[in-house]
């Protein structure tokens, strides 16, 4: 399954730098607008201790994380949906990705130029999403434009596509974002062929600064704002120190330890970031293990038995017969599938199952 998320925000925010520490790539990241003109990508281990427990259990000789892709695109301005900056790369970047990182500056330092002068993080916000929104707002005017003859002719799916054009086209001239619109259910087909921007999931990322002034450890009236923001709008964010993520990158584990414990920074930012990604996507795993290999398959939640075999393979969906199942805990506690199976904690489902999060499995096919 494959997933990618971009990483977006305006120019001096610390995106590329979040990126390399991201992905230990070392791609430009430089104090000035624009120093990534073209879209770096990095594949990213999604953080599972799990993982390494299974394998350990069985012996595998291989272990596979699940993974997400992250896409450092590059920085946006006002006036990007005009052609502004490099509007146009951005917004085209932007469109093929799942969803949206958005980082956004919570420090003040003079020795880092903000594009805009002043650091003002909701301001920021504003002026992305309303990039967005307009980037949007044309998408549906131009389809609006080509729907309207079909919809003149009485042609019914054209009438049903044309009344949410018109509703979704005054909702986005608000400045609001599509995902906020009330679709009815017969509306969700026709405007998912349009692949909007702002129809993708938002999480923002808050960059803080070590030995700076983080407007979240003072309280400060632009953080208490954001707050506000994310509340209304029931939003999801993470905080990060992308400096302070960059210079562990290359470390070894027991050296990050020691550093963190150091700067009191005992959390990883980075393995929250991917974790929140995961989830924000409405994503989860499971495992199969052996002694070749313990692999996570990310699958969305919800998934039935079939669905989560296509993850494997897609004839899995189609072949599927029943599965072996046996919950995380309870092969951990039994320390082998051999006693789970004794124990009767390895199940057998059949094709309405739906897989929850950690189950391990063995999929028998036709």
């Amino acid at each position: 399954m494959s997933l990618s998320v971009g990483i977006v925000g305006l120019p001096n925010v610390g995106k590329s730098t979040l990126f390399n520490a991201l992905t230990k790539n070392a791609v430009p990241a430089e104090n000035y607008p624009f120093c990534t003109i073209d879209p770096s990508v990095g594949v990213v281990a999604v953080p599972d201790d799990r993982l390494e427990t299974l394998s350990k259990i069985s012996s595998s000789q291989k272990t596979v994380p699940a993974i997400i892709e992250f896409v450092d695109i590059a920085g946006l301005v006002k006036g990007a949906a005009s052609g502004e900056g490099l509007g146009n790369k951005f917004l085209a970047n932007i469109r093929e990705v799942d969803m949206i990182a958005e980082v956004v500056r919570i420090f003040e330092d003079e020795d880092i130029i903000h594009v805009n002068s002043a650091v003002d993080p909701f301001s920021d916000i504003e002026v992305i999403n309303l990039e967005l929104v307009l980037a949007d707002a044309e998408t549906v005017s131009k389809r609006l434009g080509n729907v309207a003859k079909d919809a003149n002719r009485g042609i019914k799916e054209a009438l049903v596509e044309k009344s949410m054009l018109e509703r979704l086209l005054q909702h986005l001239e608000g400045g609001k974002l599509a995902r906020a619109f009330a679709f009815e259910d017969n509306e969700i087909i026709p405007v998912s062929h349009l692949h909007l921007l702002t129809m993708k999931k938002i999480l923002y990322v808050f960059n803080k600064k070590q030995g700076a002034y983080n407007f979240d450890e003072t309280n400060d009236n632009r953080w208490v704002e954001l707050m506000d923001f994310i509340e209304e709008t029931g939003s999801e964010y993470v905080l990060i120190d992308a400096g302070v993520e960059h210079e562990l990158k290359d470390l070894e584990e027991t050296e990050k330890i020691e550093f963190r414990r150091e700067y009191a920074t005992l959390d990883s930012g980075i393995d929250s970031l991917i974790k929140a990604c995961y989830h924000r996507l409405g994503l989860m795993s499971y495992f199969t293990t052996g002694e070749k290999e313990t692999h996570a398959w990310t699958i969305p939640q919800g998934s039935t038995g079939p669905e989560a075999g296509s993850a494997i393979h897609t004839d899995f969906k189609t072949r599927y017969i029943r599965a072996q199942v046996v919950a995380f805990e309870d092969l951990v506690s039994c320390g082998s599938l051999a006693v789970a199976r004794e124990k009767g904690k390895l199940r057998t489902e059949g094709k309405e199952y739906v897989v929850k999060n950690g189950d391990v499995i063995e999929f028998m096919i036709a």
